[in-house]
């Protein structure tokens, strides 16, 4: 059922019945206008057309005030609305921008696509499916930035997710500042849940701090780091090649902090990860009911203001 969101506007009705009983009768004792003769004449016949039927002339005015003030009172309607997921749980995505995410050793379709290209098209699609989630997102290279405040707008971030680019923090790769940083970003945080997920594909080369340390760090905070080795090839399989990942380190910081990692060699195991850490740490709890209303008061608005311009087009 509509119900109106100010009721006490209803009290405008009575406002054109006062006026009309309450104004004093106009003096005819001379003219207030001087107009050509055929023109008073118009005039005084359309006024002794209306003298006897006073109602009928005031019954579309009065309708149209009528519907104004219905419009004013703002008529609404319930609507149907679903809870609002909440998982309890604040996530912050650390991602590696360096240089070596320019390589082209993974493929899209056949074709050869860079790292940071397939980091953009999973990463994406993985923050748009967080809802409930409170998500944060920080990118690092020689320093370590927070390009997206934890927020329960998983779009938002998304959106920031596919908007990046190499470069914007620096060639090399610090893992020891961007775990810190989000740690930061957490210290606050009374969630049910505080997770990290920390990507890379290359070895901690900048920053002071030890990623082992930091993730000691983590563990106290009662923070769960899971680590994602985006490379084909590790720092122990190809220690002299350029462009590998430092898989030890990365499994190490997950261990420490309780945490899992992940290998993601190919695209098609970047979405498995994804799909992996959708699964991880379930503390989905009830969610919160927001009421939302239907507004209506724009059709007795519209109403009144079609019926004032026919009123006016009669009387022109």
């Amino acid at each position: 059922m509509p119900e109106f969101a100010d009721p006490a506007a209803f009290l405008l009705l009575a406002i054109p019945v006062l006026i009309y009983l309450a104004a004093p009768a106009a003096a005819r004792s001379r003219a207030v206008l001087i107009v050509p003769e055929g023109v008073g004449r118009h005039i005084l016949a359309g006024a002794e057309g209306v003298k006897g039927m006073p109602w009928r002339s005031m019954a579309l005015p009065g309708l149209v005030w009528v519907l104004l003030v219905i419009a004013l009172a703002g008529p609404r309607q319930l609507a149907p609305n679903v809870a609002l997921p909440m998982t309890g749980r604040d996530l912050i995505l650390a991602f590696d921008l360096s240089g070596s995410m320019v390589r082209d050793d993974f493929s899209l379709d056949g074709k050869p696509i860079t790292r940071f290209d397939a980091l953009k098209r999973v990463g994406e699609r993985f923050a748009r499916d967080r809802a409930g989630d409170r998500l944060g997102l920080i990118v690092f290279g020689s320093e370590a930035y927070a390009a997206a405040a934890p927020t329960f707008d998983t779009g938002a971030v998304a959106d920031t997710i596919r908007d990046l680019v190499i470069g914007i923090s620096g060639r090399a790769t610090n893992i020891s500042d961007a775990l810190g940083l989000a740690l930061k970003r957490l210290e606050a945080s009374d969630a049910q849940t505080k997770v990290v997920i920390l990507l890379s594909d290359g070895t901690n080369n900048a920053g002071s701090a030890i990623p082992r340390d930091v993730a000691r760090l983590a563990r106290e905070m009662g923070v769960r780091v899971h680590t994602i080795a985006m490379a084909p090839k590790t720092l122990a399989e190809a220690p002299e090649e350029r462009g590998v990942v430092d898989a030890a380190t990365l499994q190490a910081v997950a261990d420490i902090s309780g945490g899992k990692m992940f290998r993601g060699k190919t695209l098609d195991d970047l979405e498995a990860v994804a799909a992996d850490l959708d699964r991880l740490e379930p503390t989905a709890r009830a969610g919160l009911a927001a009421e939302t209303y239907r507004e209506l008061w724009i059709w007795p608005a519209l109403l009144a203001g079609l019926l004032g311009l026919w009123l006016g087009w009669r009387r022109g």
